[in-house]
């Protein structure tokens, strides 16, 4: 399957994060776009408020100015960033009145979270959904339609 260096690097960064215990959805820095973004906090700035997403003005400034950030969009940001706080199971914005999981730091949790991030940076990418195992299921002819090849 073909994809683009920003999702292969975002993909890479939030497998490392997942598997460091360093993935955080209440730390700016831990979060999915902390991750994406090098452990930054800097993308915090674009909007008022975590998981918000509107930008605010210094998130219009650099989005009318065509910025980047390790290839994506101030607005690109804020709904990855959205989309991994709400498949964490949190209202957003995040708030304390708001609700939020048990134990944002599951795996479980988390899991969820990344799965929808994944999905989002690749329909961002127009890629097929790397993490779609659902054609391993296809068959024709009575018969599986791909090989796969198991090791016991």
């Amino acid at each position: 399957m073909k994809t683009t260096v920003r999702l292969e690097k975002a993909i890479q960064k939030l497998y490392i994060a997942f598997h460091n215990n360093t993935l955080n959805p209440e730390c700016c820095k831990q979060c999915a776009v902390g991750n994406i973004l090098d452990n930054r906090d800097s993308w915090k700035h674009l909007s008022d408020s975590h998981g918000a997403l509107e930008l605010n003005y210094v998130g219009l400034v650099h989005q009318n100015l065509n910025r980047k950030f390790n290839g994506y969009s101030p607005l690109e940001l804020l709904k990855i960033e959205a989309t991994f706080l709400e498949g964490c199971g949190f209202q957003i914005p995040i708030h304390y009145k708001n609700k939020k999981p048990k134990n944002p730091t599951d795996k479980d949790v988390l899991f969820n979270g990344l799965s929808e991030v994944i999905k989002l940076l690749c329909e961002l990418d127009a890629v097929d959904n790397v993490m779609d195992y659902t054609n391993l299921f296809e068959f024709g002819n009575e018969k599986p339609k791909y090989n796969i090849e198991l090791s016991y």
